[in-house]
This record gives structure tokens, C-alpha cells and sequence, in this order.
């Protein structure tokens, strides 16, 4: 009989993670060394720390793990591996090394799904060029898998989420709404079209739009994952000290993401997203619920959200198109900071 990953866990991916008002708490609490040659750490909430070796080299080194966000014991060790490494693309570094982060509970799932999780990861690491020199697994339940990951920059071409400048546009790589396809999945809501392409969204690597945000010197992004769309432009906007303003009737969709919340299939995530976020939030008179709730929908593995200039707006989406991100879409503009760090419209 084959493993079904779903039947162990209640949430899963990036939805698992805590709120990010309950992760603030916790960060006030954590000491911070201070040594010049940090040049990231976790006071802009960035997606990976960044240390300087010397003028020339800096380590990115992140992690991230999480429970199954699907069945396939295989694909999960893939998905996860790729929101893993997406962290230190959304910083415009190379991936190299990486370490398995491994919960797995012995007496509950056979060793060939252990296995395949590890094979899922080995496999789109590979894809990556990063190389998994090995880990740590304890036994527990759920399982749980993920990546510590280090890669390369040049201090001078770091991308941050205090890199976003008003007059720039915000691009966003790939469409939203995974966590309301999956659980639209365990209610059987969700039709099997769009939750191969949730699947094929969550795998895929955010390598070509890093490429093309290093060709084109970006310097302020991040990637989308368990916050939602609203909350991490929140923290960039926040870091940067300016406002973004989304339209969000403009932010591309996974397959029938919109109708299933308008059935009333939204995700726990979301309002703990929204929770968090809404203080610092203006949303625009007669804004469709549907499409706000979209904006908190926490992703697993989402797209770069990168701010540019003007100029090169076109040719960034031209190539971001050619290298396979056909959703790849400008969905708002930075501006000079006031009353509300994001607005949605």
C-alpha cells in the first residue's frame, strides 16, 4: 500500500509555521551578537543571514523544514528542498552546501518513505547544484523535512528586504494561492488540474528569476512563503522604510483559487496572517473579501516578489516569461512612505 503523507498531518508546508505576531514575541527575546562582518541578520525579518568572509565573499546561510504538504513522500522531499534553497536566491546568492533536516517517526511509516523523502530532496538539490553532505533525524511525528543551506554572495551585489526604493514596480514570479488548493484538496474541493500545478509551482526553483534579478543589479526582494503576499511586502516595506501598494485584482492566481474561497475555503493561516498584518495595512473602500484573503494565503515555495526600476520593468518580465515564469506579473509600485506600510486595492 503505498504511503499517503496527508493522512498524518493536520497542516503542512509553510501553513505550519507559527503566526508571525507569536514570532515577533519570540525574536525580542533572542540575543544577537555584534560582529561587523554580519551583514544580515534578523532585525529586517530577511530570508537568510549573510556573514562577510572578506571584500570579495560572503556566506548566506539559511534553514527551513516543515511537515508533508502533500502525499508523495518523493515530491515532499522535493518541495521542500526547493523552499529550502529559495531563500538564499531570494538574496541573490548561489546555493552550494547543504545539511537534511529530518523528523521522522520510525514506527509509523515505512523506511522506503523515509527514503524517498530523502531522495526527493537529494534530487532537486542536484537540480539546484547544491550538495547535501548530510544532516541530522530524530524520531518524531509528524514528519518533517527541510534544508540548512549556504551559499555564496559578493557583499556588493546582496539583495535584502531593505533594498526596495520608492518609484520602483513590484514583480511577482510565480501565482498564489497553494495553501487554498491543498486545502481544498483534503475537502475535496479542489479539481486534480490545479493541484498538479500547485505541485508543479511548489517545485519548481526560483533560480532563473534570481538569475535575471542579479543580471539586472536588483536590490530589494524576498520570496513568498508562510506569511502570504500582504505579509512579507509588510516586512520588506517595513525594512526599507517606504509603502507598497499591491493591486491585488492583478496578482495571478493558481487555477481556481478565487472560486474557492468565495465557497468558503480559506485556510487558518490566512487569518493569522491577517491578524498580524492588518494594523499596518490599508485596504481599499469595497475591496472584494475574496481577493484580500488572497493576499494572506501562505505559500509553500512561492515566487520572488523583487522590486524594480521602471526601466528595466518590461525587459525583466520578458525574460522572467522566457525562462518559463509565464505568470510572472507586475502587481503594484513602491512608494514613499505614510500612513500604511501596504495598501491593497
Amino acid at each position: 500500500m503505498k504511503t499517503d503523507l496527508l493522512q498524518m498531518v493536520e497542516s503542512g508546508g509553510c501553513s505550519a509555521k507559527i503566526s508571525p505576531k507569536q514570532l515577533e514575541e519570540i525574536l525580542k527575546y533572542l540575543p544577537l551578537p555584534a560582529d561587523s562582518n554580519i551583514l544580515v541578520d534578523i532585525d529586517t525579518h530577511d530570508d537568510a543571514g549573510v556573514y562577510r568572509v572578506n571584500d570579495d565573499l560572503a556566506l548566506v546561510f539559511t534553514t527551513d523544514f516543515f511537515p508533508p504538504v502533500c502525499s508523495d513522500p518523493y515530491e515532499f522531499g522535493q518541495i521542500a528542498a526547493a523552499n529550502s534553497i529559495s531563500d538564499v536566491y531570494a538574496m541573490g546568492g548561489d546555493p552550494v552546501l547543504a545539511l537534511n533536516i529530518m523528523m521522522f517517526p520510525a514506527a509509523k511509516l515505512p523506511m522506503e518513505a523515509y527514503a524517498e523523502i530523502l531522495k526527493g530532496g537529494f534530487d532537486k538539490a542536484a537540480e539546484a547544484g547544491v550538495r547535501i553532505i548530510g544532516g541530522h533525524t530524530i524520531d518524531d511525528n509528524p514528519p518533517k523535512y527541510g534544508l540548512a543551506v549556504v551559499g555564496y554572495i559578493n557583499p556588493a551585489r546582496l539583495i535584502t528586504n531593505a533594498g526596495a526604493r520608492p518609484g520602483d514596480n513590484l514583480i511577482l514570479t510565480k501565482p498564489v494561492g497553494t495553501a487554498i488548493i491543498l486545502a481544498a484538496q483534503r475537502l475535496g474541493m479542489a479539481d486534480e488540474k490545479d493541484i498538479l500545478e500547485a505541485l508543479r509551482l511548489m517545485k519548481l526553483l526560483n533560480k532563473s528569476g534570481a538569475d535575471i534579478m542579479k543580471k539586472y543589479n536588483v536590490k530589494g526582494a524576498t520570496d513568498i512563503t508562510g506569511f502570504g503576499l500582504a505579509g512579507h511586502a509588510l516586512k520588506m516595506a517595513r525594512a526599507s522604510n517606504v509603502s507598497m501598494h499591491l493591486k491585488i485584482n492583478e496578482v495571478p492566481l493558481i487555477g481556481k483559487a478565487y472560486n474557492l474561497i468565495d465557497e468558503g475555503c480559506i485556510p487558518g493561516a490566512s487569518f493569522r496572517n491577517l491578524e498580524y498584518a492588518e494594523k499596518d495595512v490599508g485596504f481599499a473602500p469595497g475591496l472584494d473579501y475574496n481577493l484580500k484573503m488572497i493576499a494572506f494565503d501562505a505559500q509553500t515555495s512561492g515566487g520572488l516578489l523583487m522590486s524594480v526600476s521602471p526601466e528595466d520593468t518590461e525587459k525583466i518580465i520578458d525574460e522572467l516569461k522566457a525562462a518559463g515564469l509565464t505568470s510572472a506579473s507586475v502587481i503594484g509600485n513602491v512608494r514613499e512612505s505614510d500612513e500604511h506600510l501596504v495598501y491593497l486595492s
